[in-house]
């Protein structure tokens, strides 16, 4: 019994903490923080959402219902390499765009932490599968702290709740959640080092 409750607790946390859920959240946190008004926060809200999450799920949801992967969270390594791909030709597409349009520097540097994000992923799943929710919960904790300062330094005890979660779950092994996490944290902290936000 004990065991079945801490699975679902697993699930659950999984489930709530998903990378779309979470994507959706500090885009629009971000938005609102960088922009002067609420209109330019939705508007750039809506552009980030539609370039970099739209079309990543709507493929995803795609292979799925096709049986081309094994479920929405993609637990089988070698079917992740066409959503790193194109989640890489997204992010591409957005760092090319949001400068010329006069995106917030920060909401240009998220997107090119993701581009390098799933280029380093996709070289690193050729060989070794980890774990994109502790990486997304992981990057998106570093952004909201060098963002909104060491209040939401709260935030981080969202990291090792979803890396319980996974490994509970027996999707990945102690060491793909710390990588997951560490190497997402660290390409964040050096984009935003690069444009000068840290």
């Amino acid at each position: 019994m004990q065991i079945k409750m801490r699975k679902r607790i697993a699930n659950l946390t999984s489930n709530i903490l998903d990378p779309l859920l979470v994507s959706l959240v500090v885009i629009l946190l971000l938005s609102f923080k960088v922009t002067s008004s609420i209109f330019d926060a939705l508007k750039w809200s809506l552009i980030l959402i539609t370039l970099s999450i739209l079309p990543v799920y709507s493929a995803i949801i795609y292979l799925v219902r096709s049986k081309k992967i094994d479920s929405f969270f993609i637990n089988i390594r070698k079917q992740r390499t066409r959503v790193y791909l194109l989640a890489g030709v997204c992010a591409g597409v957005g760092c090319a765009i949001l400068p010329y349009f006069g995106a917030p520097p920060t909401l240009v540097a998220i997107v090119v932490a993701g581009l390098l994000a799933a280029v380093v992923f996709m070289c690193i799943n050729l060989w070794w599968k980890i774990s994109i929710h502790t990486a997304f919960i992981a990057a998106s904790v570093t952004v909201l702290i060098i963002t909104y300062g060491w209040i939401a330094a709260v935030t981080v005890v969202l990291v090792p709740l979803v890396a319980w979660a996974r490994i509970e779950l027996e999707h990945h092994s102690p060491a793909q959640v710390a990588t997951g996490a560490f190497l997402a944290a660290l390409i964040v902290v050096a984009v935003f080092y690069l444009f000068g936000l840290v």
